[in-house]
């Protein structure tokens, strides 16, 4: 066999490149081709009688292959409608109950537009989802990633309660933003860099329930930072005027979705059982008590009506040990917590879920056996979104209503509207357990527990009071002495805005019958003219008194001071009693003068002349009128004075002029060199003082050391004597005798103190010595 030369292995080298520069370009073509027949079929699909399956659809093997891994193969009715419109590039306003698979209905359009327009990371962000709460967009960003896997878009999540820098640094890179409302709003105005000029679609998922969370203003102003030239998809599972008056704002020409089974049977699933029980309001605590004791082997969410409610029953719920995890999700935790809550829920198989309506939007959470509503919704929709977390595709699920004797019809009527009906059920007395004295033994050991308890009671009253619906909540009907005494309070706490609502009341009602008490008189008094020309003067006098009397009523009360509220406080203490005795309530007690040890407040009246010049038409009027700003405003600043010694009055600042200190540059001079000898006077003064201070000092210093070392020497006798060792004294070892240890004497006090070597000799004193010692003393 012949070899190849060095001339044929050159050329198959310069081959090989040619042949994978080649294929690589073909393939490079071949894409482009099956992305323009792609386009092509998408423009003109016309969809089956029988579409069932993602396969029939005109979308590319990338995301069939994303839906097929993550185990999507049939289409929900809502799919089946929607994507053949939605691929064609039509702008959609999509309406279907909770669980019926709206969230690959918009997801994979997404994928697919962006994909037939060969979009790159170059190319800026292309397609933007808005959700209303932080837990839907979280689980819609993780279905994009299950799907959509194969293709090559970056994908990114911005939530409120993140570090906003590090969203800042990787927001311009992102294709696909899936985004809450408020945070994305704040990245639009303030991050540089981002832009959304190139937007290719825009998804509003849940918007009832975003336009319903007070972000209406924001999802304008959203809006317009978008290009108007964009394909836009809305999906609600309720249809309300403010959804429809959003879409004719951000839709054109929607193509509406709906389907003719849930127009013919309601937005409810057929696999879904409703039932609702009449409970009081003091005794809803002690069925969910009994409910989960009796369901421990269920996966069951509970809603209630505000965030303290949530807190206190799990924190109360959780020392009393139900035998099943108890979890907790509203709006008052942090990001981290929310979204661990989230995940534990949706992955394990028994628990107890405690949430406000953050949860009853969106979410999917699998296998939902029972969803329990402790407080009433605020509407048929809220309902609807409540229930809908349970009975998801196709699988059973059941619901309970828990309503007040005074909200069962209002609310039975507002499911009657919507077509829902909900079996009413009993409950039996004997399987229900009271829970009301452990509450108040937690109250009573935690302190904490108490307040969260107030908290709880206070809140829960407060959103029975902003209900728009009173046909159903009814705040005066319900029992709220008995509601705190369930909740284990010693009584029931304060409830500010229901007094300020009640005064309010009082005083419209009483202008309304003052006002009408004074057109009735004007009424009376133009019928009885003629009477009262004919009876003379009496009839006349008669309607003046009546009109007097109207005036009267009409009078602005005198005016309550803090003392005034301070003796009608009734708080739960045993000393409002003893204050009640000391003010004498009696008509005549004011008049008599014999009284004796009683207590006489003044009424603290204004006189006219405090009074402003225009008539108050309200208290609140005339305290703003009489409070130091006003009167500051009107009336000029009162000036603070000082008093010398004499005790004349002065200005604080008050400055002398020239001519009362100087009369001329020599009297000047004269004061300068006068003010010089004062201070050297005062300088000699004290310099003399200061000498005399320190010899007496050190004169007290020197006596204090004389009669510290007699101390020294009398105790060394008594002690040392006794112990101390006889040495002999050698002669040129620097020996000194103790006769020269002795103390001065008084005529020689200016001698010099002793040598150190004196004080600190160890050897004893004789008998002779001590003897002299003795009589120094007794001569001193």
């Amino acid at each position: 066999m012949a070899q190849a030369g060095p001339s044929s292995l050159k050329k198959q080298k310069k081959k090989q490149p040619n042949n994978g520069f080649r294929s690589s370009k073909v393939r490079k073509v071949q894409a482009v081709k099956s992305i323009e027949t792609l386009e092509e079929a998408a423009l003109q699909y016309e969809p089956p009688i029988n579409l069932k399956v993602f396969a029939d659809l005109p979308i590319s093997d990338l995301t069939k292959r994303g839906l097929k891994k993550a185990s999507f193969v049939d289409m929900t009715d809502i799919q089946v409608k929607s994507l053949p419109a939605s691929l064609r590039g039509k702008d959609v306003l999509g309406a279907a109950r909770t669980g019926s698979g709206k969230t690959l209905a918009f997801l994979t359009p997404v994928l697919e537009v962006l994909y037939r327009r060969k979009w790159g990371p170059q190319d800026g962000l292309g397609a933007l989802i808005i959700s209303p709460t932080r837990e839907l967009a979280v689980q819609i960003f993780e279905v994009l990633r299950s799907i959509g896997g194969y293709h090559t878009f970056s994908a990114g999540l911005i939530i409120g309660g993140k570090n906003l820098k590090d969203e800042r640094d990787r927001l311009t890179r992102m294709n696909i933003l899936v985004a809450t409302p408020g945070r994305l709003l704040q990245h639009m105005d303030q991050t540089v860099g981002f832009e959304c000029d190139n937007l290719q679609m825009l998804v509003l998922d849940e918007a009832d329930r975003i336009l319903d969370m007070g972000f209406h203003k924001t999802l304008t102003a959203l809006l317009s930072h978008l290009p108007k030239s964009r394909q836009t998809l809305l999906f609600s599972a309720t249809q309300t005027k403010s959804v429809t008056d959003l879409a004719r704002l951000s839709l054109k020409d929607p193509v509406y979705i709906s389907t003719q089974e849930e127009e013919a049977s309601g937005v409810m699933p057929k696999s879904l059982e409703q039932h609702h029980v009449v409970v009081d309001l003091d005794k809803k605590l002690d069925v969910l008590w009994s409910f989960i004791k009796t369901h421990l082997q269920t996966k069951t969410l509970v809603f209630m009506s505000c965030c303290k409610q949530v807190r206190f029953v799990f924190e109360t719920f959780c020392k009393m040990h139900p035998g099943i995890p108890l979890l907790q999700l509203h709006g008052k935790q942090k990001q981290m917590s929310r979204l661990a809550t989230f995940q534990r829920f949706t992955s394990i198989r028994h628990a107890v879920l405690l949430a406000t309506d953050i949860a009853a939007r969106g979410l999917d959470f699998p296998a939902v056996d029972w969803v329990l509503q402790v407080d009433a919704p605020e509407d048929a929709e809220t309902y609807i979104h409540r229930v809908g977390r349970t009975a998801r595709y196709e699988s059973a699920g059941k619901a309970l209503l828990f309503l007040a004797p005074s909200e069962e019809e209002g609310m039975k009527a507002a499911l009657a509207k919507k077509g829902i009906e909900a079996a009413k059920i009993k409950i039996k007395a004997s399987k229900t357990h009271s829970v009301q004295n452990q509450f108040q033994k937690l109250c009573f050991e935690d302190p904490d527990i108490k307040y969260l308890g107030q908290r709880a009671f206070v809140s829960y009253l407060r959103s029975v009071h902003i209900m728009k619906d009173k046909s159903i909540f009814k705040l005066e009907e319900l029992p709220v002495q008995r509601y705190a005494e369930a909740l284990g309070l010693p009584g029931a706490p304060k409830i500010k805005f229901l007094n300020k609502e009640i005064a309010k009341a009082k005083k419209n009602a009483s202008h309304a019958a003052a006002k009408a008490g004074t057109m009735s008189q004007l009424d009376r008094s133009n019928e009885s003219d003629d009477e009262s020309e004919s009876d003379g003067g009496s009839s006349k006098s008669s309607s003046e008194a009546e009109i007097t009397e109207a005036e009267a009523s009409t009078k602005p009360e005198k005016v309550r001071t803090k003392y005034d509220r301070m003796f009608e406080r009734k708080n739960q203490n045993i000393l409002s009693e003893h204050f009640n005795k000391l003010v004498n309530h009696s008509a005549d007690a004011s008049d008599s003068d014999g009284d004796f040890i009683t207590l006489k407040r003044a009424d603290h009246e204004l006189n006219e002349e405090e009074l402003p010049e225009h008539e108050f038409t309200s208290k609140r009027k005339q305290r703003l009128a009489l409070s130091k700003k006003a009167l500051a405003q009107r009336g000029s600043k009162g000036s603070k004075l000082v008093f010398d010694e004499d005790g004349r009055a002065h200005e604080v600042y008050e400055m002398k002029s020239a001519e009362e200190v100087f009369h001329g540059e020599d009297d000047v001079r004269e004061a300068g060199k006068r003010f010089a000898e004062e201070e050297r006077g005062k300088l000699r003064e004290a310099d003399v003082i200061d000498r005399v201070a320190a010899k007496e000092k050190k004169k007290e210093k020197k006596r204090k050391r004389k009669e510290r070392e007699q101390e020294e020497m009398s105790g060394s006798d008594d002690d040392s004597a006794a112990f101390a060792p006889v040495i002999e004294p050698v002669e040129g070892e620097g020996y000194v005798s103790p006769n020269f240890d002795l103390p001065p004497s008084s005529d020689e006090e200016d001698a010099p103190p002793p040598s150190k070597r004196a004080k600190k000799s160890k050897f004893p004193l004789a008998e002779e010595e001590e003897l002299a010692l003795q009589l120094l003393r007794s001569r001193r």
